[in-house]
């Protein structure tokens, strides 16, 4: 059985910015960063566990074919997702987001 997902406020604006981004650069370029986040995180749902942890208890999960990871925590039969997250960025900025 999945897990319960549950996003963080941000993780809206990160998916929007990401997605204009490469939208810009090629149209549809957006449309398969948006499938790659959505399959990365269909699999977190159904093997939570399968991600190492990265900090902490939090886990990171890669996205396929795009520098993006997936910040999230599993407990309780809950995922909730902190960050999708640039990986050439400064870790800090994910790491804030941190509860």
């Amino acid at each position: 059985m999945a897990a319960e997902l549950i996003f963080a406020p941000e993780i809206q604006q990160d998916v929007d910015e990401a997605y204009s981004w490469y939208e810009d650069r090629r149209p549809g370029l957006g449309e398969d960063f948006l499938s790659c986040v959505d399959a990365c995180i269909q699999v977190i749902c159904r093997m939570p566990e399968l991600y190492a942890k990265a900090h902490e208890e939090y886990r990171r999960a890669l996205v396929r074919r795009f520098p993006y990871a997936i910040f999230y925590e599993y407990t309780g039969g809950k995922v909730f997702i902190f960050s999708i997250f640039h990986t050439s960025l400064d870790p800090k900025k994910w790491r804030s987001r941190l509860v």
